[in-house]
């Protein structure tokens, strides 16, 4: 199976990476192009993909075609390659954030496999979260390989395209949040007297420990807290402090926020 990308950026480099750490894929297998030569040949160098010199080359080459484009380029990218995009023997997916399926079809063929998907920047390590949701021309064993390209490389979650901001600021942004919890933890250490580097690798870990907790357990996250929290205990007084803070209320407005830019664009 050939993997076509069209488009080079920072999340399609993630998505082949991932792909050819996780899914063991050969890197003649996956086929790209961009409009900025500068960014997809030393890619192509540096993993050993294969770099195409056009868009249509990409389509035609390819048996799924990954559009990893900015949406503003995403109409004359598929008016462009739009003939190569046979629907008996072609999948589309596309990583543009915004551009419904609806919308899809109208430029790349109403007949053809369509997964509309947004995955987050953890794809690159094997640990992505992807929101997924398909053209009712997708079924079966194509839209079970299309889906499971992105469970090779983290999980996948089945929403309904009016979900997709919401999934984005959970995901897709919530990485950065995590990131600067992570700091926020890291540099508390340090007033403490810890190094940063022991600091962030303490909460780094903790973090990391935590979320799959989560994942493995039966447990809802408020039961987890009530496992380590003992009466009258020093976390439970942590937690009041931060409460008292706001801090539930702050992660709440945070994620508020990133869903109404998003509509907003």
């Amino acid at each position: 199976m050939k993997i076509g990308f069209i488009g080079v950026g920072g999340m399609a480099q993630a998505i082949i990476t991932g792909l050819l750490k996780q899914a063991k894929l050969a890197p003649s297998d996956i086929l790209i192009h961009s409009a900025h030569a500068s960014t997809y040949e030393p890619f192509a160098k540096k993993t050993g993909v294969t770099a195409k010199a056009t868009n249509a080359e990409v389509a035609q080459d390819s048996d799924v075609v990954v559009l990893a484009v900015t949406p503003n380029v995403a109409t004359p990218v598929l008016q462009e390659i739009r003939d190569q995009l046979d629907a008996k023997s072609k999948i589309l997916i596309s990583i543009v954030a915004g551009l419904s399926l609806e919308r899809l079809e109208e430029l790349a063929g109403y007949d053809l496999p369509i997964l509309r998907t947004l995955p987050n920047l953890n794809v690159a390590i094997g640990a992505g979260m992807t929101a997924v949701h398909a053209n009712e021309h997708l079924t079966g064993e194509a839209k079970q390989q299309a889906i499971g390209l992105f469970d090779q490389i983290g999980s996948t979650v089945t929403l309904p395209e009016t979900d997709f901001s919401t999934f984005s600021a959970l995901a897709g942004s919530s990485p950065a949040y995590v990131y600067f919890f992570i700091d926020s933890l890291s540099r508390a250490g340090v007033k403490h007297g810890l190094t940063k580097v022991a600091a962030t690798k303490i909460a780094a870990q903790a973090v990391m420990g935590s979320a799959e907790m989560v994942l493995k357990s039966d447990e809802n996250p408020f039961g987890l807290i009530d496992q380590v929290s003992s009466p009258g205990g020093s976390t439970v007084a942590g937690l009041l402090a931060m409460e008292e803070a706001g801090f539930m209320t702050s992660v709440v407005k945070g994620i508020d926020a990133t869903i109404a830019r998003d509509n907003a664009e």
